[in-house]
């Protein structure tokens, strides 16, 4: 017996079934953290986001027009949960630690030679250096980018989810790219001719 789909599920969600929305915020409860987690770089935050992600979503099952899939629909409601949390707080600099919960993920992408101090430590070095140059990228580019690349949303969904074309989209990776590559080479990884 196949899986129902997103869509069914939001189907059998609107006629009443609360086990059919469960099973939405657990096939992409992992997914919308991710997403908050690098937007918020705050994971008591990212948790609240999440959760009042799939809360606003629930609230509004009946709005859903289905013109995007779900998931699209729910990474919006979290990019703009996230991006309102952004612009509440006082701005405040943070730099980036070796505890930064951002961290393991980065270095699960990382990881290729397992056991070699050496390489572990380097690979946490550009860990590090990424999430920086990542921090430092606008909230437009920083959301995009990791839409795209780090959680692999595709171009037409990323667009969706932004409320922009798919050009848009390309733009801001190829530029998000292009910034943390010149941020990169200033830290002597990479070369700086981008």
């Amino acid at each position: 017996m196949s899986q129902p789909t997103d869509r069914e599920l939001v189907d059998a969600a609107r006629g009443g079934d609360r086990g059919a929305f469960g099973v939405l915020v657990r096939r992409h409860q992992k997914r919308v953290y991710r997403l908050a987690l690098h937007l918020l770089r705050n994971s008591a935050e990212a948790e609240d986001v999440t959760q009042e992600t799939f809360v606003r979503a629930y609230g509004a099952l009946d709005r859903f027009d289905g013109r995007s899939e779900p998931y699209t629909w729910m990474y919006r409601i979290a990019v703009n949960l996230s991006l309102n949390a952004i612009r509440s707080r006082k701005s405040s600099q943070r730099t980036t630690s070796a505890d930064d919960p951002r961290m393991e993920s980065m270095l699960v992408d990382l990881q290729s030679t397992q056991g070699n101090p050496a390489v572990a430590t380097e690979d946490r070095l550009l860990a590090q250096a990424l999430l920086e140059g990542i921090e430092g990228l606008s909230d437009v580019l920083r959301t995009t980018l990791i839409l795209v690349i780090v959680d692999g949303v595709s171009h037409s969904d990323a667009s969706r989810s932004l409320g922009c074309s798919e050009g848009t989209v390309a733009w801001r990776v190829h530029e998000a790219r292009r910034k943390l590559r010149e941020f990169l080479a200033t830290r002597g990884y990479g070369e700086s001719n981008g």
